[in-house]
């Protein structure tokens, strides 16, 4: 059985501008699952425009609180709604998932309680089964998915992720600084989806930065994964494909996919795909 992932935003932080790609969200299909890794701005459209409608997710799993990787979680539930979901989906993420729920429910409260009164919707509530991601291994029907907590200060729940099923792996790493630890876990992956950045371009994107100090340029440089680093990782691992995801910076015309194909190849010699939103990569 075919498995893909597709890459639906694959910019690295919640801004976007003119020319931009949009934040993180990845579609993956799978062991006849159809899973939505994080929910960031536009993942609503991206399903659709991947061609799945939003009432066929199965699951969703969220890597980690920051808003460009589940601030359109609430939306998508509300979305998928009106578009006839009548059935629970379940939603694996960190602690304080329930809580960014329960909030938006009560903002849309008079929307929510107009339309199941006024054109008799089901109750949204209920349709969020949300669960506390754990480091043990999960099952999603045929699915086995493994939890490997990475390296994003300063939050401490935060996670790289691994799907198998029927000799096929799939590793999103999620949000993480470079971590030796993510060449086992991502070893012989068919795809590794793998976050980058370039040292130089987040030097750049700073410079320009109208409302913020120099503690964005050390949370990115500490938290995050430079290119150089993750061919490294999947040279090391023996991944089958690579593709570069979050990628900063983005939309930035003085750093160009040269820049990137130059630091991966580095290390790395096998196939990789400078990750563009609504790639879909297949194995």
């Amino acid at each position: 059985m075919t498995s893909s992932i597709t890459l639906m935003g694959v910019k690295g932080g919640p801004a976007i501008r003119p020319g931009s790609n949009m934040p993180t969200s990845n579609l993956l299909r799978m062991g006849g699952q159809t899973i939505l890794i994080d929910a960031g701005l536009g993942c609503t459209r991206g399903i659709c425009d991947a061609g799945v409608p939003l009432t066929g997710i199965d699951c969703i799993v969220i890597t980690h609180l920051h808003s460009d990787h589940y601030l359109e979680l609430g939306p998508f539930f509300h979305t998928a709604w009106t578009a006839g979901l009548n059935r629970p989906i379940r939603v694996i993420g960190p602690e304080g998932l329930q809580a960014y729920w329960d909030g938006f429910l009560s903002s849309m409260a008079f929307d929510i309680k107009l339309r199941q009164d006024d054109e008799g919707r089901c109750p949204l509530a209920p349709l969020a089964e949300i669960e506390v991601i754990t480091d043990g291994p999960t099952a999603i029907g045929d699915v086995s998915l493994q939890a490997m907590r990475n390296l994003h200060p300063p939050i401490h729940d935060t996670y790289a992720l691994r799907f198998d099923c029927a000799g096929k792996r799939i590793v999103v790493s999620g949000d993480t600084a470079f971590m030796p630890e993510m060449i086992d876990f991502a070893e012989s992956a068919d795809i590794l989806v793998h976050e980058a950045m370039l040292i130089e371009g987040v030097e750049a994107l700073v410079a320009r930065m109208t409302n913020g100090d120099d503690r964005l340029r050390t949370h990115i440089l500490r938290s995050h994964t430079s290119a150089e680093d993750v061919g490294r990782i999947a040279q090391d691992a023996g991944v089958k494909q690579l593709a570069l995801t979050h990628m900063v910076p983005d939309g930035d015309p003085d750093f160009t996919e040269a820049h990137w194909v130059a630091e991966i190849r580095k290390h790395f010699n096998g196939r990789f795909q400078i990750g563009t939103d609504g790639v879909t990569l297949t194995t």
